[in-house]
């Protein structure tokens, strides 16, 4: 059986004096059986709220939002895999933001990819098309070809190893007013997991954690949970208010109880 997994991913939000206290406050009001929960707070506050998650709900992992494809050199203001050791035990790779903003090609997540896994930190690859690919109908084409780009060179036991997890950012439906259907991000999980196959996972792909990120909240969480190749959700703007992970999470459970019961 998958793992229900809700990643909070708080950009570009909060300081080192106000992210403890609120990873604590999110984490007492997500204490829900089944679901594996993340926060990724900037690298700044990395450390504060790691220590405020250690002495109030271990149960809670911390991710880094990002890594650097090298593990050391004159890279001003980069953050390597082996400086986050210790810090958090996940990483964000290839976000739609860092795409955008950064120039990342899927080359260069690959070799990100391939730093986080070496440091044993769990990823989350990001991927997902913009709106003119998916108007043009090339959506299922243009995240085929990130997966490539990014895993092509992998061995897929390590990443498998690894516990790498797939999060489907359908960009267009990110901050726009958009909405993707919970019917868009299945298909399009069972769209990663065929490429997966043809990748060289056979088996294994079935067994990969699919989230899904875009602009979800606890609102609309339930029509994405509600199909089975979703696992869950990399949560943008909604992970920084609490009761909306409250929300969120609580719904995450309910899928991951009925999991269990299925399975039982």
């Amino acid at each position: 059986m998958r793992p229900v997994v809700i990643a909070a991913n708080w950009k570009m939000n909060t300081t080192p004096a106000d992210a403890g206290e609120l990873a604590t406050t999110i984490a007492g009001r997500t204490r829900v059986q089944g679901v594996t929960r993340v926060i990724c707070p900037p690298f700044v506050s990395l450390a504060v709220v790691r220590d405020a998650l250690a002495a109030t709900d271990p149960g809670v992992a911390v991710g880094a939002q990002d890594v650097h494809h090298e593990l050391a050199g004159a890279y001003t203001g980069d953050i390597s895999a082996p400086m986050l050791v210790g810090l958090a035990g996940w990483v964000i790779v290839g976000h739609s933001e860092r795409r955008r903003d950064h120039a990342e090609t899927d080359e260069r997540i690959g070799r990100k990819l391939a730093r986080a896994v070496e440091a044993g930190l769990r990823p989350i690859l990001c991927v997902g098309e913009q709106l003119a690919d998916r108007d043009a109908g090339r959506a299922v084409a243009v995240v085929d070809a990130q997966l490539g780009g990014a895993l092509g060179d992998h061995d897929p036991e390590a990443l498998a190893r690894a516990g790498m997890v797939i999060a489907y950012e359908p960009v267009w439906a990110i901050g726009t007013g958009r909405n993707a259907l919970g019917s868009d991000a299945a298909a399009m999980a069972e769209a990663i997991r065929t490429t997966l196959v043809r990748l060289g996972w056979g088996a294994s792909a079935a067994d990969v954690p699919i989230l899904y990120g875009g602009s979800v909240t606890a609102a609309n969480i339930g029509e994405f949970l509600a199909e089975p190749s979703i696992d869950g959700a990399l949560v943008g703007g909604a992970s920084l208010k609490p009761d909306e992970m409250a929300g969120i999470v609580g719904r995450a459970g309910v899928t991951a109880a009925a999991r269990s019961a299925a399975t039982a």
